[in-house]
């Protein structure tokens, strides 16, 4: 006998592997497992070691372990959920959806046609796996809207997602992923490889809320700042240019 189970994955985390990301991968974890997650993945910005880390560390702390990581493409960012490795970047965007999927993971579009955030332009996406529909780091609710239009307009299964930087934004907005599971068997027995397959076939419901106005200016303004201060200093040889993100 079969039955259904449903569990809550937040698939859009950035840890302090990330040029732009603060927090260390254990107390994300942690804070995940307090609030009631069951599971989180870390998506740092073309940066693999910490996620794959997490992924190993997850079930210490009652979670499903799902590595990741948001590539930078010729044309925006794409998330890699479910990949172990990380696909090249730089690469068109098209070819990148491939090597995803080659690998095994989801190829998903992180705050689209945002391109002041890296988004993929609409006229990009002819192929991928998901789209995220509500990024809770948003200032209005526009952008979420026109994104999740554009899913069900094309048959997306759709994902939401944090984006969060700094650890009080941690799944303020998560997905639901619906799995089809033996009787008996609880979030403690799913596998990342059937989180996978169930977020490709589109078993998902968006749920949470916005991050605060004033906690998204902070984390763009502080992002912005860390950014520009290594532009600057990676012109300059004997300033050490880290973190290792921004070297891609």
């Amino acid at each position: 006998m079969s039955t259904n189970i449903t569990i809550s994955v937040d698939p859009h985390v950035h840890s302090d592997g990330s040029y732009d990301g603060h927090e260390p991968v254990e107390l994300i974890l942690e804070h995940a497992a307090d609030i009631g997650l069951d599971g989180v993945v870390i998506t740092d910005h073309d940066e693999i070691e910490e996620s794959l880390r997490a992924a190993e560390l997850a079930p210490q702390y009652g979670l499903i372990g799902i590595p990741g990581v948001e590539v930078s493409t010729a044309h925006g960012h794409l998330l890699a959920i479910g990949v172990e490795a990380l696909p090249d970047p730089g690469q068109p965007f098209r070819e990148t959806v491939a090597a995803v999927r080659d690998m095994g993971g989801v190829a998903a579009i992180p705050h689209p046609f945002q391109r002041s955030r890296h988004g993929v332009r609409k006229r990009r996406i002819d192929d991928c796996d998901a789209v995220e529909v509500y990024n809770s780091m948003l200032f209005t609710g526009y952008r979420n809207r026109r994104a999740r239009a554009f899913a069900e307009r094309y048959e997306y299964p759709k994902l939401g997602a944090s984006d969060a930087h700094y650890l009080p934004n941690v799944g303020r907005a998560y997905t639901e992923i619906t799995i089809e599971t033996d009787r008996g068997s609880t979030a403690a027995d799913i596998t990342h490889d059937t989180v996978i397959d169930a977020l490709a076939e589109g078993a998902t419901r968006i749920q949470g809320k916005r991050t605060p106005i004033h906690k998204s200016t902070v984390q763009y303004a502080k992002g912005a700042a860390r950014k520009s201060s290594y532009l600057v200093t990676s012109r300059m040889p004997v300033v050490p240019t880290v973190p290792a993100s921004m070297d891609r």
